[in-house]
């Protein structure tokens, strides 16, 4: 599935494209990452895929070259601070889309820290400028995310009172693309466009072994 321009900091290539003179476009297989920040398994497959797996990837020509992979955002909505926590994602992917995944890491490791029982007891707001200061740990502007974050206390001219953000828009398209494919359950994976059988649980070894039989 396509990305959008403006979400191009989902994806992740690990070589350059290179000039050709071919008539044939160059392709790339597209490993597909369904991804809940508020999910522990997600959180187990991204550290093991970043720290582990995608170092082997762009140390082995054959498959850095081709391969991309691109992260989708998949809101989980019975745990309501799903939809903050990929709102905060989205407003560092506006503003330092080079940072994403680097935050996305940092979240992921402060991910009980927006567990239902840790965001309870305060307003989503407070939840918004929470995220914010996660963002700060790569380096993106706190204020500027919390401003895209902050949903405002007083209603619009017109009396509208579900005004959002500045990035609802935004979680609006991401959500409408993770439903036309159907996914439901995190982490899920999507290789060239089929779902794969998978596991947060895969070892080193087993991720080699699937690229080494899926790339040719």
């Amino acid at each position: 599935m396509a990305v959008p321009p403006k979400f191009a900091g989902h994806k992740l290539e690990f070589a350059p494209p290179t000039a050709s003179s071919s008539s044939v476009p160059r392709a790339t297989h597209t490993f597909e990452l369904f991804l809940d920040y508020t999910c522990p398994f997600s959180a187990k497959i991204f550290n093991t895929l970043t720290t582990q797996v995608f170092p082997v990837v762009r140390e082995t020509p054959a498959w850095a070259n081709s391969l991309t992979v691109v992260f989708r955002q998949q809101v989980q909505p019975w745990h309501p601070s799903s939809t903050l926590t990929h709102e905060a994602g989205l407003a560092v992917l506006r503003l330092a889309p080079e940072k994403f995944w680097a935050f996305s890491g940092e979240l992921f490791a402060a991910q009980k820290d927006f567990f239902d029982i840790s965001v309870v007891n305060e307003t989503r707001n407070q939840t918004y400028r929470r995220l914010a200061k996660v963002a700060a740990k790569v380096g993106v502007s706190e204020e500027e995310v919390y401003k895209l974050l902050a949903i405002p206390e007083k209603g619009g001219d017109d009396g509208a009172l579900n005004v959002g953000n500045a990035v609802t828009n935004d979680l609006k398209v991401v959500t409408k693309m993770n439903r036309l494919v159907g996914v439901h359950v995190t982490p899920t994976v999507v290789f060239d466009g089929v779902v794969q059988d998978t596991s947060s649980g895969w070892t080193v070894d087993q991720w080699k072994e699937f690229f080494t039989k899926n790339i040719a």
